[in-house]
């Protein structure tokens, strides 16, 4: 029984786009799998005479295009493409399958009693085969493979007296059926490819969002050091020219020049820390924009609330961690963001469907939760109910 906790735990813990790809490639493995089982299916119904050793080789034949096939579809999946060694494996295996199997139903047949098994036999063979390649074949040369196992089907059956109408309906009906069968796989693997390339646009959504905060920051450092070192410059090249010139009013400039300097220092540690003008509904319509951009349905409430320009601020860079989180460890869905005022305290709610473990605190959550103790309220952030919640309160 323990077991099971441990598989749901670790099933729990694979994102959306993780579970959609392990369950594809198994759904391939088990059909796959299930090949010399369906071949045993369609020759047990025939008396067996004699022709152990071509029973023993065709259960060898079979178990080793099913081996050749898994192996085909797995290197589709890994690396996107087929080597040609898989590949040459799973044709030849597949030939010498059909050949070993019409073999036994000949040996069988040979006592007199009939057998439709020959056709059906080539189309399970051929739709193996066509199986593992849809991995990384586009539809239309599955289709040609069906059409030409189908065709083989229909001169098998045709070979084996069947009349020539009787052999088209056969051939006819594995070439539709195959159509089918391997278009089915053929949309799963096109499925999969859809959410694999919708998990990499959020990735760079999140770099976008990075990228995006780091140029707004290297604005403001510039718009405020730009002007400020410019002046620090002239007036040292003043104080310079008085000093040399045995002039007074040198330590003057020199004083400024001091002045100057702390006071720059001052507000680069203001944007650092984010004081500057830091708007909380500036910051939440952008959190709504940016999460939509990047296919997140996200709604915020209590964005209206009037707040300290220290709550704003605090309550600021929560919304820009939380973000961040979203962007990074979400699996989509929906987002919300809440913003509760109460008498004494204010706090801000993100809410949203996370993938995999996040429950160890990493550098961002460690510096907002700094940032919220030192101006006297707390981060808090964990999983509850299926969501990872993160709670930032601040004094009101």
């Amino acid at each position: 029984m323990a077991a099971v906790p441990g598989l749901s735990r670790w099933w729990g813990s694979r994102s959306d786009t993780d579970r959609i790809e392990i369950y594809t490639r198994w759904s391939f493995h088990t059909t796959l799998a299930g090949l010399p089982f369906l071949l045993l299916l369609a020759t047990v119904s025939v008396h067996r005479p004699r022709g152990v050793v071509w029973d023993v080789a065709l259960a060898v034949a079979a178990l080793v295009t099913t081996g050749a096939c898994i192996a085909v579809a797995e290197a589709g999946f890994r690396r996107g493409t087929v080597p040609r060694a898989p590949l040459a494996t799973a044709l030849v295996a597949g030939a010498a399958t059909v050949g070993v199997g019409l073999q036994v139903v000949a040996e069988r047949d040979a006592v007199g009693v009939p057998s439709p098994s020959g056709p059906w036999y080539v189309g399970l063979v051929g739709a193996a085969v066509l199986v593992a390649l849809s991995v990384t074949t586009p539809y239309r040369p599955l289709v040609a493979g069906s059409a030409v196992t189908g065709a083989l089907a229909g001169g098998v059956a045709a070979l084996r007296g069947t009349p020539m109408l009787g052999a088209a309906i056969i051939g006819l009906s594995i070439v539709v059926a195959l159509a089918f069968f391997v278009g089915a796989f053929r949309f799963s693997v096109w499925l999969l490819d859809v959410v694999r390339e919708q998990e990499r646009a959020r990735g760079v959504q999140a770099q976008l969002a990075v990228a995006e905060e780091r140029l707004r920051f290297a604005r403001d450092l510039h718009d405020v050091m730009g002007r400020n070192l410019s002046a620090i410059a002239v007036k040292s090249q003043l104080a310079e020219q008085l000093v040399r010139r045995g002039r007074p009013g040198a330590a003057d400039e020199v004083a400024a020049i001091g002045a100057l300097a702390g006071s720059s220092l001052a507000e680069v540690r203001e944007v650092v820390r984010g004081y500057r003008a830091v708007d909380l509904r500036s910051e939440l319509a952008g959190a709504r924009s940016v999460l939509r951009a990047a296919g997140i349905d996200c709604t915020v409430t209590g964005e209206d609330a009037q707040l300290s320009e220290q709550a704003q601020v605090v309550l600021g860079w929560v919304v820009r961690e939380a973000v961040t989180n979203v962007l990074r460890h979400g699996s989509g869905g929906a987002c919300t963001i809440a913003v509760d005022t109460g008498d004494r305290e204010v706090s801000l709610t993100v809410t949203n469907t996370v993938a995999g473990d996040v429950g160890a605190w990493g550098s961002g959550l460690t510096g907002l939760s700094e940032r919220l103790a030192a101006a006297g309220g707390r981060l808090s952030a964990g999983r509850r109910d299926g969501d990872f919640v993160l709670v930032g309160e601040v004094p009101a």
